[in-house]
């Protein structure tokens, strides 16, 4: 998913730091919006991006050109901080995975945000909330979520590279030969992610359901604690 730097070209990487600046704004309103509410949102917002760094550097090499794969954990980071909130906490990831990994690069960073933070987060985030909705259990709306987020997040890597670089072939064509090249390695992957993101959700379930929102029958949710504190 990390595409390098000098692979898109500047037109390219330019439009995906436009577009990830649609969410990546509203998302620090909203961060700013909680740490008001609530200061023991900042430590644990940074806890979800120390977990999203960890999972996210876990990369294999695939024949796609300037690129890799690994999961992502940011369908998690969606389903408890919001998808808003995940599309700035994950452009700070690949921010410090560029500099210290050299995983991405600085012109990319739109790019990756928008394959991994926001569409990977907001697909994911999607699928639990609609499942939830229809009274899943927890275990298949995470798995769902964390499978489908992932998946989704290569379809859009696959597909920004595509845009920019399949010249005389066919788009839909370029594409899905970019996105056949990361399937052998990244499929097993979502698999694993589907299995680790409905783990965590279960055990976050058990143990702080007020750390999970919108759950049926939780107990009050992390902003609610919060503002009882606040009160207080």
């Amino acid at each position: 998913m990390h595409i390098e730097d000098g692979i898109l070209p500047p037109k390219a990487w330019g439009f995906w730091y436009a577009v990830a600046m649609l969410f990546i704004i509203p998302g620090v309103r909203e961060i700013k919006r909680r740490v008001r509410e609530n200061l023991s949102y900042k430590p644990f917002l940074a806890m979800v991006g120390v977990a999203v760094f960890v999972i996210s550097a876990m990369h294999l090499p695939v024949p796609v050109t300037g690129s890799c794969s690994h999961p992502c954990g940011t369908p998690l980071a969606a389903i408890v901080i919001g998808p808003f909130a995940t599309a700035v906490v994950s452009a700070i990831v690949l921010f410090f995975q560029a500099i210290f990994l050299g995983h991405g690069g600085i012109t990319t960073i739109g790019a990756n945000d928008f394959s991994m933070g926001i569409v990977g987060g907001i697909s994911g985030y999607l699928c639990w909330k609609f499942l939830r909705r229809f009274n899943s259990p927890l275990w298949l709306a995470g798995g769902v979520a964390g499978f489908v987020g992932d998946v989704m997040t290569y379809l859009t890597s696959a597909f920004e590279l595509a845009w920019s670089l399949h010249g005389h072939i066919p788009l839909l064509k370029q594409w899905m030969i970019f996105f056949a090249g990361y399937g052998p390695t990244q499929l097993p992957l979502a698999v694993a992610e589907a299995v680790f993101t409905a783990a965590v959700l279960q055990v976050m379930y058990n143990r702080r359901p007020d750390l999970l929102p919108g759950v049926t029958g939780r107990k009050k949710t992390f902003s609610e604690i919060g503002k009882a504190e606040a009160k207080g």
